[in-house]
């Protein structure tokens, strides 16, 4: 017997209409991936067990030393030149805090179904909300996660605007990044030459939004994603991302999230921006990196442009970069 024909829209709204993410499939006692979340196999499970060094930056009496100093500036240089991504160790975040958080997105996972459905939407301009894949309706195959977002700074919602569960965490994890924030948007800049409060001034670390994924279980983790292959689209994360603005001197790193069927996964990212929303900022090349052997690679572009064309695109495996390569 033929199998029934594969309506993928269809399925992607039956999926969306449900308000439970992939954790309610997981909760559902599913057996197997839905077909709108299955990868080409060439792009799920590299079975080469490679292990890789990353980039240790320790940034403990970097304000205090010039020699620490000079030397956390040139390892940072390096990473973001070579790696687009380094770990930062005595950074300053209380190991309480950060375990708290962590807590906390386990908290908002745990609540009642119902409770999580209050805060689902695809209304990308919420300042609050929670979905399964910002890119459902546009990406080639779906990943098996969870996303609790909201934005941050540089106007904090108010306590009740946000899950009893972990608002106050929330805020408290947040307030620490921010500091950690100033620090390294300060290391970059003298990374690349400049004078230390050259990315503050251009407002890189003036808004801050935070994104809680949660990878539940998956009964078949061979055939899919946690996150897909992509690279963020802000100014910085745990992942470094200055790209467009450095003018490729410092890159974007491309980073994926596998599936697993061992226990489910919760991460926290803090997305340095300026609001889409509101700012109508330009941003491309840093004029004083830029010469006659080294001309602009980008046009300019505002947050908003910038953010409207990486979700509408989605993690399809390419870089939104490429789009204002000049």
């Amino acid at each position: 017997m033929a199998e029934p024909l594969y309506d993928r829209t269809k399925e992607l709204k039956a999926f969306d209409d449900t308000k439970t993410g992939v954790q309610g499939l997981v909760d559902d006692g599913i057996t197997k991936v839905p077909r709108i979340f299955i990868h080409p196999q060439n792009n799920t499970h590299n079975k080469t067990n490679v292990q890789l060094k990353f980039p240790l930056i320790d940034l403990k009496n970097f304000h205090e030393d010039p020699i620490k100093h000079k030397e956390v500036i040139d390892r940072v240089r390096d990473a973001s030149g070579s790696w687009g991504f380094f770990q930062v160790i005595n950074h300053g975040i209380p190991g309480r805090v950060m375990d708290e958080m962590l807590n906390g997105v386990r908290k908002f996972y745990d609540q009642d179904v119902e409770e999580r459905k209050k805060w689902y939407t695809r209304d990308m301009n919420r300042r609050i909300l929670y979905n399964s894949n910002f890119d459902l309706f546009s990406s080639p195959a779906a990943n098996w996660r969870d996303t609790f977002y909201c934005q941050m700074a540089p106007n904090p919602p108010i306590l009740d605007e946000l899950p009893i569960v972990c608002r106050d965490i929330m805020f408290e994890y947040t307030n620490q990044v921010l500091k950690l924030g100033t620090t390294l948007f300060q290391i970059l800049s003298e990374a690349l030459g400049l004078e230390a409060n050259h990315l503050e001034d251009m407002k890189c670390a003036e808004g801050l939004s935070l994104l809680c994924h949660y990878y539940p279980l998956c009964p078949e983790p061979e055939l899919t994603l946690g996150t897909s292959k992509h690279a963020d689209n802000d100014f910085l994360t745990v992942l470094l991302n200055d790209q467009l603005i450095s003018n490729d001197k410092f890159i974007s790193a491309e980073h994926r999230v596998l599936a697993n069927n061992v226990s489910s996964r919760v991460s926290v990212a803090c997305f340095f921006r300026s609001d889409p929303m509101t700012s109508g900022k330009l941003y491309g090349p840093i004029e004083e990196l830029l010469s006659e052997d080294d001309p602009p690679k980008y046009r300019a572009t505002t947050v908003g442009e910038y953010v409207t064309y990486y979700n509408r695109k989605g993690l399809d495996g390419t870089s939104a970069l490429s789009h204002f390569r000049i």
